[in-house]
């Protein structure tokens, strides 16, 4: 065919332009059709089947406002590009709003040295790429990181974080430390919080400390001119053709995500500034770029499951009720050539990867998110749950009704991310190949436990089911619980019942109890472990001294299942953040970063904000 230049294939296919606004998985390319399809894309748009017009256009745009997208957009913008952000929830700010705050930027950063600690992009460098370190459950956490992305992030952590500064973040004036560090690196203290302030609960639905690492970036980049688009869901990435050529646009859909019957009014600040429509579909052009920061896959089964068939359809993603991590983001570059990466850094069980919560009687029990009942989608929430103080007041039980671990050893095992953690074992030494024996082993059986099949599976998945916290009147009350507040325990989630064999059948009925559980299963269950209490030990599980029966009705049910908190595989890129093929070539002006990229196995905000911060100003200057 003639070769022929995108100024060329614009013109002769009649594109109008809108407004403008200022280790390889092999999940490549569209799948074959299935039963019924006439379309490889389902009920989507053909990528290559361009509109006949562009309702929007810039020459960057951004899917996802959260802790890629806000960073990039202010860099782009910077870089003197027209900027747009589409966001399918009613507020920016996704996963990071909702976070604790907890930035981990090194490599020699002005707060670092203003506190004595030694580090440089170097040490830095060397420490996310480091092959001796193991976790407590002997996971290699760094072994696997992709080295190109990661020398970039350790060039790029340092100036993010006084790019962080100069925009307007603000971090509490405490030193350096590394209190919620994860997959950062052990040579130095690294991280910075950002600040809680009064009255941040209205400006976030948990009022969680991300909240003002996200509204200042938000302010600072509406500012300088970005342009804000929400309650828009991306569909499909338009590019010339599936395996050659440019991206030229997104179409989005209409996604309201607040309910009718919410009480709440949206705050003057969520709407101030941006572009507000109500069309079904959108189709938006980008003259320069794609960023795609959509956040992971959590909350899609059939993605998680290529890595861990254990998480099926009842283990929820954290807080996915605000944020929903769907993994559109990956499917759609994959639609058009580009392929999954790093899957064995999503297969490691470790750290806070699975988590298990104090937090019972609501589906989504993230432990770092305690929704605030004002929040305008609180009808979709529905409840806030109960805080489990003490689980000597409480016994587990899987979907059949049987005990399957110690309570008391819910949490994941402690990972070897924090720094000094080797220093209480003999000392840490990077690149060292002792470093793995100084760790003790303590594998976290309480996960593997909870999502082992037991005698409720069935086909087609063999799912393990939920899992449910017991107690009785006399333990609620221990735990000083206001069961009568509607706010805390959700109707499908927490029950009450004046036997257990009642309470089973109430269990029975919840959407994600695939197998019905028997009363006298539970009963049985109840009966063997109040024996234990009798004499003081737990000859099934080692509970600790277990010290209450569970014995005087009404009792309780809460669920408390196991979550998935982040993912570490995603799309294909450089250490530049340019999306790549299968087989390692650029599709031309597509980016991602974030939970939706893989090849990183470094936690959360730290990767997030630096992958945004060198995918804004690439998208804007290379194109």
């Amino acid at each position: 065919m003639k070769k022929i230049s995108r100024r060329e294939f614009l013109k002769n296919t009649g594109v109008a332009a809108g407004a403008a606004v200022g280790g390889g998985l092999l999940l490549s390319g569209c799948a074959s059709l299935g039963k019924g399809q006439t379309s490889p894309f389902g009920d989507k748009p053909d990528p290559t089947k361009l509109p006949e017009k562009w309702d929007l256009e810039a020459d960057v745009v951004i899917v996802g406002a959260g802790a890629v997208g806000l960073p990039a957009a202010i860099r782009a913008r910077d870089a003197g590009a027209s900027v747009l952000v589409v966001d399918c929830n009613y507020d920016i700010g996704g996963h990071a709003i909702i976070s604790g705050g907890n930035v981990p930027l090194g490599g020699g950063t002005s707060w670092q040295k203003r506190d004595g600690i030694v580090d440089d992009p170097e040490i830095l460098y060397r420490d996310l790429t480091d092959w001796s370190v193991t976790t407590a459950q002997g996971m290699p956490i760094y072994r696997y990181n992709e080295r190109a992305i990661h020398r970039v992030m350790a060039d790029n952590m340092a100036p993010c974080f006084e790019f962080l500064l100069e925009n307007g973040v603000r971090f509490a004036e405490i030193p350096i430390d590394n209190s919620g560090a994860n997959g950062t690196g052990i040579s130095a203290l690294r991280e910075a919080h950002t600040r809680w302030t009064e009255g941040a609960s209205l400006e976030s639905p948990s009022g969680a400390g991300g909240t003002m690492l996200c509204r200042d970036l938000e302010a600072t980049a509406k500012r300088k001119g970005v342009k804000f688009i929400l309650n828009y869901h991306m569909d499909v990435i338009f590019r010339e053709s599936l395996s050659s050529g440019r991206v030229l646009g997104i179409q989005a859909s209409y996604t309201p995500t607040i309910l009718p019957e919410a009480t709440v009014p949206l705050q003057p600040f969520l709407t101030e500034g941006n572009i507000v429509m109500d069309a079904p579909n959108i189709t938006i052009k980008a003259n320069k770029s794609i960023i795609i920061g959509t956040g992971g896959s959590s909350s899609n089964p059939n993605l998680r499951r290529i890595v861990d068939p254990r998480l099926t359809e009842e283990i929820p993603g954290a807080a996915s009720e605000f944020s929903p991590q769907d993994g559109s983001g990956e499917l759609a570059i994959c639609a058009i050539g580009g392929a999954m990466w790093g899957i064995m850094n999503q297969g490691m069980e470790r750290g806070a990867q699975l988590l298990a919560s104090n937090t019972v009687g609501v589906r989504h029990n993230y432990p770092n998110c305690r929704w605030d009942t004002r929040t305008p989608i609180f009808p979709k929430l529905k409840a806030v749950g109960f805080i489990m103080r003490d689980w000597q007041n409480a016994i587990m039980v899987n979907q059949v009704g049987k005990r399957f671990y110690s309570e008391l050893a819910g949490f994941a095992a402690p990972s070897a991310s924090s720094y000094g953690y080797y220093d209480n074992y003999g000392g840490y030494v990077q690149h060292d190949w002792r470093n793995s024996g100084k760790m003790p082993f303590r594998p976290n059986n309480y996960i593997a436990a909870a999502l082992a099949e037991n005698e409720g599976s069935q086909p087609p998945d063999y799912s393990a089911g939920p899992q449910w916290a017991i107690l009785d009147s006399d333990g609620v009350a221990r735990q000083r619980w206001e069961i009568d507040n509607p706010d805390y325990g959700h109707p499908e989630y927490f029950f009450k019942a004046d036997t257990l064999e009642e309470l089973a059948e109430k269990i029975s009925a919840n959407p994600y109890q695939k197998h019905r559980m028997d009363g006298q299963t539970l009963k049985t269950t109840v009966d063997r472990y109040n024996t234990f209490v009798a004499v003081g030990r737990d000859e099934d599980f080692d509970k600790p001294t277990p010290q209450y029966r569970i014995e005087k009705p009404p009792f309780y049910a809460a669920w408390n299942t196991v979550m998935l908190h982040d993912t570490y595989m995603g799309v294909r890129i450089s250490g530049t953040c340019q999306v790549l093929t299968l087989e390692g070539d650029v599709i031309p002006g597509l980016y991602a970063g974030g939970e939706c990229s893989g090849g990183a196995n470094a936690h959360g905000l730290a990767r997030c904000l630096t992958q945004g911060y060198v995918a804004g100003y690439e998208a804007a200057v290379t194109g």
